[in-house]
């Protein structure tokens, strides 16, 4: 079977590879000239472990292309996937100006029978509305399907979350198009990965609402863990017991500065204005986007608080910029807030991360970027980790105590255990550990 996927994104990029590793023939079509010319050079354009080394292998052998001529990913293929950009809009709402352009270019090259399988996560009633762009551009009436077929990849682990998911949800009225669908996903089904066959509109809602709980998990550790700090309670043990509970599960259950990245903030409000168009007010949702961004303003005062409540003058060591470790995504990362409000509280920042330092240069400004966790620490007055990095778990902590000026350590993401960061000498303050 050959596909095309329409757009190199994150979810474009690891879908087509991922179905070429099927042993799809796979045409990636996106119109960004320098991208294509860099995925053609086997120049990942994003940090995702295990990628690279597919793409690489898959197009050696001939089953996984990449160009910006749509006419070539459109003509040849029979399932052709939209896997574009959803971004917030000025309201919230999705903005699908995107989804609008693959949809309408779809609709003039189409030259047969063709699924358009929407990948990009958009709000219900999505799948027809584009039913009625792709009608609307066709030079000549052709039958085809839309299918909704959302993702849930994790950044850092997207390759893995891919070939063994937890569910495969397709949503589609047609017979046929359901039959094409399940033949793509075959090698899934011999190792008996769940799937779910509903409407389009369901499929559709499974993504933004699966994405909300989540959210809502992450915001409600976060106001459990401020309240454990209060009365004296251990956030780790009250998140283990409570993950230990089968209706619950251990999932997203870690305190911290909060959630960011390219789908939580953007679905989250994508979701409550989806609500506010049918009359409903999404009061949890709502209520997990404000606890998420007072968190961040709390990691603030926590840090402030660490250092004596006076940051003016004083150098502060950054150990993480990327909203999650593996990946180099920034987008709507706590770093993004939580460092441009240490620097107008007076102090100067010395920053380090594995992946994401030169894309954060581009929106963190006045800050020394740094080439490892010791250089970064050097002279430092307070050191914050920030991101959860598996390097920065085993560090040499006599070494980065002896390169810091303080001894103060703000650990955002409970990576070391405070009674061994006391023992190093380290004033130590972590999430939810009083």
């Amino acid at each position: 079977m050959n596909i095309c996927v329409v757009g190199t994104g994150y979810v474009g990029l690891v879908t087509g590879t991922c179905f070429a590793e099927f042993g799809v023939h796979v045409t990636c079509v996106d119109t960004d000239e320098d991208k294509i010319a860099a995925l053609r050079r086997g120049e990942m354009p994003i940090f995702e472990p295990g990628l690279s080394f597919l793409v690489e292998k898959n197009v050696r052998e001939g089953r996984l292309s990449f160009t910006t001529d749509m006419a070539e990913g459109v003509k040849g293929s029979l399932v052709l996937f939209i896997a574009v950009g959803t971004p917030s809009s000025d309201d919230g709402q999705a903005d699908l100006s995107y989804v609008e352009s693959a949809a309408s270019r779809i609709g003039e090259l189409m030259d047969g029978y063709k699924v358009i399988a929407t990948k990009s996560t958009v709000p219900a009633g999505t799948g027809q509305w584009i039913a009625e762009v792709v009608r609307k551009n066709q030079k000549t009436p052709i039958d085809f399907d839309v299918v909704s077929n959302p993702e849930f990849l994790r950044e850092g682990s997207a390759v893995e979350d891919f070939m063994h998911p937890d569910r495969i949800v397709i949503g589609a009225s047609s017979d046929q198009a359901i039959a094409i669908m399940r033949d793509l996903y075959r090698p899934l089904y011999l190792i008996e990965t769940p799937s779910i066959i509903t409407n389009v509109e369901t499929a559709e809602m499974i993504k933004y609402a699966s994405n909300a709980f989540l959210a809502t998990k992450i915001s409600f550790i976060n106001e459990v863990a401020n309240l454990c700090e209060k009365v004296g309670a251990d956030v780790h043990h009250v998140a283990k017991g409570m993950g230990l509970d089968n209706r619950i599960g251990p999932k997203f259950l870690h305190a911290g500065p909060g959630y960011g990245g390219s789908c939580f903030p953007k679905d989250t409000k994508a979701f409550m204005q989806l609500g506010t168009k049918h009359d409903i007010d999404m009061k949890i949702v709502r209520a997990t986007e404000e606890v998420n961004l007072r968190q961040r303003e709390l990691m603030v005062d926590k840090i402030l608080k660490a250092a004596g409540g006076d940051l003016q003058g004083k150098v502060v060591g950054v150990c993480g910029l990327a909203f999650k470790p593996n990946t180099d995504d920034i987008r709507d990362a706590p770093s993004l807030d939580i460092i441009p409000a240490l620097q107008r509280a007076g102090a100067s920042v010395r920053a380090y991360d594995p992946a994401s330092n030169q894309i954060a240069q581009q929106f963190l400004h006045d800050v020394s970027f740094c080439h490892n966790v010791m250089e970064a620490a050097t002279g430092c007055d307070l050191l914050v980790f920030m991101t959860e990095w598996n390097q920065f778990r085993n560090l040499e902590l006599d070494e980065l105590k002896g390169r810091m000026k303080g001894s103060v350590i703000v650990d955002l993401r409970n990576i070391y255990e405070p009674s061994r960061m006391r023992d190093v000498g380290f004033e130590y303050h972590s999430v939810g550990r009083a």
